[in-house]
């Protein structure tokens, strides 16, 4: 028989029944069980995961576990560099491509508003998801955990707010996007890059009292849609200020 105990930090206690949070506790392992295994074994979502160590050693997903053994689950550093650290996967957990199931539609919207490439369609099934994450270098992003366990999700997260503005908090807060952010420069339908558009030919397609008011446009290729910087635009800036404004006074010298 293999026992091990283990211990999880931060938000991964999120997953976790309330005894066992914040704190060691021992675990019978199956035999020949890797510390993917377990963890997951035990609720956490493998792609929660960005750092593991073993009896404070760095190991990966693949490492059997033997009797004894002292394992610290790790979740995503928002602010420090371990890449030199890792083993658990080839590349820190920073790439900025999204792919959002079926119950994430409002976050898809507010992503692509914030300029991040982010698929969405509410006829993806699980497996089109996984395989689209895997084969395009995307970040998962659900509520359901089975979804960030199968074996072809390598980058995930399990989105914990359940409102669309909170979701997007949420997200700007665990992978630090403010300082990728390219607002207004994708469409919110297509997810495809905007162009700026020629003042008449915008002017021509819309009602006099709009053309007039404004003196930019932008639009999209793949539905045609034209954007200008109405009271839609002016609400999602709003919403936009206060998360680009904490990441500006994190990185402004004392």
């Amino acid at each position: 028989m293999v026992r091990a105990t283990f211990r999880f930090y931060e938000e991964l206690n999120d997953f976790l029944p309330a005894e066992r949070r914040r704190q060691a506790f021992d675990c019978v392992c199956a035999r020949a069980a890797t510390t993917k295994h377990m963890i997951e074994a035990l609720g956490v979502p493998h792609t929660e995961v960005e750092l593991l160590l073993v009896n404070g050693e760095s190991v990966g997903f693949e490492r059997l576990l033997v009797d004894g053994d002292r394992v610290a689950v790790y979740p995503k550093f928002e602010r420090l560099d371990i890449s030199p650290l890792l083993k658990v996967r080839e590349k820190p957990l920073r790439m900025l491509r999204f792919i959002a199931d079926a119950h994430l539609g409002g976050l898809a919207r507010l992503l692509r508003m914030a300029g991040f490439d982010s698929l969405y369609d509410n006829h993806f099934d699980d497996l089109e998801i996984a395989a689209t994450a895997a084969r395009e270098g995307r970040i998962v992003l659900t509520r359901d955990r089975e979804l960030l366990k199968r074996r072809l999700v390598s980058h995930g997260c399990y989105v914990h707010a359940r409102k669309p503005a909170e979701q997007l908090r949420e997200l700007f807060e665990r992978l630090d996007l403010a300082r990728s952010v390219r607002p207004f420069s994708l469409c919110l339908h297509c997810n495809l890059a905007l162009r700026l558009v020629d003042l008449e030919e915008a002017r021509e397609r819309l009602p006099s009292r709009i053309g007039c008011r404004y003196s930019r446009f932008l639009q999209c290729d793949g539905c045609h849609r034209l954007y200008w910087q109405g009271s839609h635009w002016r609400n999602m800036c709003a919403l936009l200020a206060p998360l680009l404004a904490s990441a500006t006074l994190e990185t402004r010298p004392p």
